[in-house]
């Protein structure tokens, strides 16, 4: 009787430990999961990473050739400026190895395209953003144009006087503060290019384009496809003008050696 009480208390000690660890298991496993599902503590960002990327792209294309060639330095509280740009240094941490590879600059890790690049630097990397300050370059595009460059068959589309005087003025006071023409005549010539380049073109009267003094120039696909074939058939045409020089060559001193034999004495 006493042998049976003794494995009965056994089992059963066993049975509870058995479902503490199952319990414990469990504890451990829904905190983990809630712990994944947890979002990061960083601040919410409220500013568009594509739209910031296309404002920067268009400063880069229709703006910084005319202040290289003027050797103009903008000011950091020019709100045009590299570090205004709350994702300058995320962007410049991209590394484009292919057209479906691409690399973050940061960790090393591997993407097949941009926008989950742009999502890994949202989840892993958001740290390295500086929110404390408003530098979303996205607030600019009403005067940069950037719906032009992004869909230029919207400037067909019907034109709102309010934001047209809106995207006017915010054009004029970068204008302003980002080349005052008190700072000298580069200053005064760039203001005066910013003025023509953007801020002509915020009107209703469909008369002026962006950007009509052009900007940085691109090599044409066409073109480059041209020159790197030119290139890759330089050597070919070279060695076969070897070639036919050499086989010229050779039939010349056949025909002389021919020419020598015939001349030869007869005998009498």
């Amino acid at each position: 009787m006493g042998r049976i009480k003794a494995i009965t208390s056994f089992l059963l000690l066993q049975f509870l430990l058995l479902q503490f660890t199952k319990s414990q298991g469990f504890e451990e496993s829904s905190a983990a999961r809630t712990l994944k599902k947890e979002p990061h503590d960083s601040p919410e960002v409220h500013c568009s990473r594509e739209r910031s990327r296309v404002a920067w792209q268009i400063i880069e294309d229709y703006l910084m050739p005319f202040v290289e060639e003027e050797g103009y330095e903008i000011s950091s509280d020019c709100r045009l400026h590299p570090d205004n740009d709350l994702f300058r240094d995320q962007e410049q941490h991209k590394i484009n190895l292919d057209v479906n590879e691409w690399r973050c600059g940061y960790c090393k890790k591997s993407f097949r395209a941009e926008r989950f690049l742009d999502q890994h630097f949202d989840n892993r990397h958001y740290n390295l953003l500086n929110v404390s300050q408003n530098k979303c370059l996205a607030d600019l595009c009403g005067a940069l144009h950037c719906d032009f460059v992004i869909n230029s068959k919207l400037h067909k589309a019907k034109c709102n006087p309010a934001a047209v005087a809106r995207n006017h003025h915010l054009c004029e006071s970068l204008a302003n503060s980002c080349f005052p023409i008190s700072q000298g005549p580069s200053a005064s010539r760039l203001h005066e290019l910013f003025l023509r380049q953007f801020c002509d073109a915020h009107t209703c009267s469909g008369k002026t384009t962006p950007f009509p003094r052009g900007g940085k120039k691109r090599a044409n696909l066409l073109y480059m496809a041209t020159s790197i074939l030119i290139l890759m058939l330089l050597p070919l045409f070279y060695l076969l003008y070897y070639l036919y020089q050499r086989d010229m060559k050779r039939e010349t001193q056949v025909l002389r050696r021919v020419s020598q034999v015939g001349r030869k004495a007869k005998p009498s």
